[in-house]
């Protein structure tokens, strides 16, 4: 089997490496800048969407929103233009469920299958190989290509239709942000009433507040580590796409507009390439107390 991997960003060159490493052969574009690192380790490099679909029999893609999905599948010289029937797209791109499904269509039409396969898990799952997954489409595809996404996650759920994985996932951001936002506040609560962070942090992670995000996020908040793993500008992405799919369809997510505009304030602050833990700095800027050890 041959893959074709489009995006080679934060997310996208692990998870293309742990591919290689799995013994797949892999067609990548030989204009990006981590071509060089993975054709050596074996990858063939392609000068177009249209070139990576001609070679391949299963197309990955890993971008930043739905505009570039849509303009490098069904764009000029995009993936449209050179796949053959039978093959499968699997954008795992966090995208507008709407999107998916407009370009599931599109496939559809030329005889190849789609899937929305979203992730979580940032930078250091993608290296690790231990994404979740979260997929949305035909079974029979789903089925054909879940060893391959084995090989980047360690949780690969199919949740429905096309469009449902992006619909999952907007759920999983909306959780997120108002999560790292509930620690943070906390947190900064803690510190400002001269209580150890650290202490309070090793009191509550085992009990009913205790979550993979805490103990993803507040070690990070404690050495003052905003180095990002997901970043502020790339929460705001999924936030937006949240709130107009819940707009679209009828459905009030204020605590998610309220988070949203925290986030808006942190970029407006200059944090937009910090990690989404750095939204512990909106309540320390308000508090005037820094959570730290």
């Amino acid at each position: 089997m041959t893959i074709g991997f489009i995006g080679l960003g934060i997310m996208g060159g692990p998870m293309a490496k742990n591919l290689i490493k799995a013994g797949y052969k892999l067609v990548v574009s030989s204009k990006s800048a981590k071509f060089s690192e993975l054709s050596g380790l074996g990858a063939e490099g392609a000068v177009s969407g249209k070139d990576i679909a001609a070679k391949s029999d299963v197309i990955v893609t890993m971008l930043p929103n739905s505009p570039e999905v849509r303009e490098v599948i069904l764009g000029p010289g995009g993936v449209i233009e050179g796949i053959k029937a039978g093959t499968i797209v699997v954008d795992m791109s966090s995208i507008a469920p709407a999107v998916s499904q407009e370009v599931g269509a599109a496939l559809k039409a030329k005889g190849a299958d789609f899937l929305d396969a979203p992730v979580s898990g940032g930078e250091p799952k993608a290296i690790d190989g231990t994404l979740a997954i979260m997929v949305g489409g035909n079974p029979g595809a789903f089925e054909r290509v879940k060893p391959v996404l084995e090989k980047m996650g360690s949780s690969v759920t199919l949740v429905g239709d096309i469009g449902s994985g992006n619909v999952t996932k907007l759920a999983n951001q909306i959780i997120v942000a108002l999560n790292i936002a509930a620690v943070s506040e906390a947190f900064v609560l803690a510190a400002k009433a001269g209580v150890n962070p650290q202490a309070v942090f090793d009191a509550i992670k085992g009990g009913l507040a205790g979550s993979t995000v805490m103990n993803a996020k507040v070690p990070m908040i404690l050495d003052g580590n905003f180095k990002p793993g997901f970043r502020i500008e790339l929460h705001i992405k999924d936030l937006q796409n949240a709130l107009d799919t819940a707009h679209n369809l009828g459905v009030p997510v204020p605590l998610t507009a309220e988070v949203m505009e925290t986030l808006q304030s942190l970029k407006n602050d200059g944090y937009a390439k910090s990690d989404h833990s750095a939204i512990v700095r909106f309540y320390e800027q308000l508090a005037k107390q820094e959570v730290r050890k």
